[in-house]
């Protein structure tokens, strides 16, 4: 089963072509992999193409999404990157769906009715569910409705939230409105569990995990059993930890009060809390960590101060997951940040040493991929996790069209 998945965003789009036979612990290389990027400067977008040892390069004057998508595409089939014959030879596409409220509490086949639903739920995921049904709505262009298509949603792994836990100590009539908390990066914080529970050889079933998903955004899961029982976001994926460019939980007094002694509308507070806070807000310089981190070597004092939020954040969100968690077996780091900044793992390790976890120095800073760097006496494994989103919407899609075959009639 050759499988397309497109992973879309607002200022990019990672696409990836994987060929199944079966269910694997552990991913494949991609048959192909395409990139572009529609931030390098108004009117041009970057495309970079991978396939058969090949790489491709190359700029395109276009502000047209269905445009330059289509161009990227073409070279599934066509130049030196072809790794097909055509565009029939692909059996599925899956997408990464950010929101899907209430009502979708498992990856779905794109009907009339998903997109939607999809499209609804923008007014909850404003800078993500638009993109992402026009991911859907461009492949449909360019490969034709006959070729299924599946959503795979941010929000479904947090699906069995305990009421307690998803409920906000609002008005009643907030729930009946659809305003809980959902969580978000689902997708990863899944495919980490169920590598954790490979390379730790235990069952998933039995595992008491704490996920840690650092990249631009962040987010923590409690993993219970396999099911996810406390996230830190909420109703939409600008709560709980300092990110790049994003708040984080805030106290909601000062919204109000911006609004009032300033005049701020809704609007300006979503660019605020959204685009200028965070690490880029605080420190004054931007939101990649590798930069902050730079610039305190150079002794830039706010740059610090961002640095030392972010620990203080983390460290806290931690701890607040153990609470729902009878005990801890392991704590997994991914993602950008998570996978590759060793002081990160580091300082938020060293605050729970009283639970008996401990590091090893050489294995942190040896730029672990799926390695287990706590030491022999542990007694909370601490794993570093390279996430495959992409892989795992290329999973759901397997078990969804193999599913589907199977009630078929005879």
């Amino acid at each position: 089963m050759k499988i397309l998945v497109l992973n879309a965003g607002s200022s990019s789009q990672k696409t990836s072509l994987y060929e199944l036979s079966g269910e694997l612990h552990h991913p494949p290389e991609p048959l192909w992999e395409g990139t572009i990027d529609w931030t390098i400067e108004p009117g041009k977008a970057a495309l970079r193409v991978a396939a058969n040892g090949t790489v491709l390069k190359e700029i395109v004057s276009s502000t047209s999404k269905a445009e330059t998508t289509t161009q990227l595409l073409q070279t599934l089939w066509q130049g030196d990157t072809q790794v097909l014959k055509a565009p029939s030879d692909i059996d599925v596409v899956g997408h990464r769906v950010v929101h899907g409220g209430a009502d979708y509490r498992e990856s779905v086949q794109v009907t009339q009715a998903v997109k939607a639903a999809i499209s609804r739920l923008a007014d909850f995921a404003p800078l993500h569910n638009p993109v992402n049904l026009e991911g859907i709505e461009i492949i449909e262009t360019i490969l034709g409705t006959e070729i299924p298509q599946v959503a795979v949603f941010d929000t479904a792994f947090h699906a069995h939230l305990p009421r307690d836990v998803y409920v906000y100590p609002g008005p009643y009539d907030w729930l009946e409105a659809g305003i809980r908390r959902y969580g978000f990066h689902g997708t990863s914080h899944k495919y980490c569990s169920e590598r954790a529970a490979h390379l730790l050889e235990r069952d998933l079933s039995d595992l008491r995990l704490i996920t840690c998903h650092l990249g631009n955004g962040c987010s923590l899961a409690a993993i219970r059993d396999g099911y996810s029982v406390d996230t830190t976001m909420g109703f939409t994926p600008l709560d709980g930890l300092m990110m790049g460019s994003r708040s984080g939980s805030l106290d909601p007094g000062i919204l109000i009060y911006l609004m009032r002694k300033n005049g701020c509308t809704a609007d300006e507070l979503e660019t605020i809390l959204n685009k200028e806070s965070g690490l880029k807000g605080i420190s004054g310089l931007g939101a990649d960590m590798r930069q902050i981190l730079a610039e305190i070597e150079k002794g830039n004092d706010r740059a610090k101060l961002a640095f030392d939020i972010y620990m203080h954040r983390l460290k806290a969100a931690i701890g607040s997951m153990l609470a729902n968690l009878d005990r801890l077996d392991a704590i997994v780091f991914t993602a950008g940040v998570g996978e590759n900044v060793p002081l990160v793992r580091e300082l938020a390790c060293q605050t729970f040493n009283f639970l008996g976890v401990k590091i090893d120095s050489e294995k942190n800073s040896s730029h672990p991929v799926d390695m287990d760097i706590s030491t022999p006496d542990s007694k909370v494994k601490v794993l570093v996790i390279h996430t495959q989103e992409d892989w795992a919407i290329a999973q759901e899609c397997w078990r969804l069209v193999e599913k589907a075959q199977s009630v078929k009639p005879e």
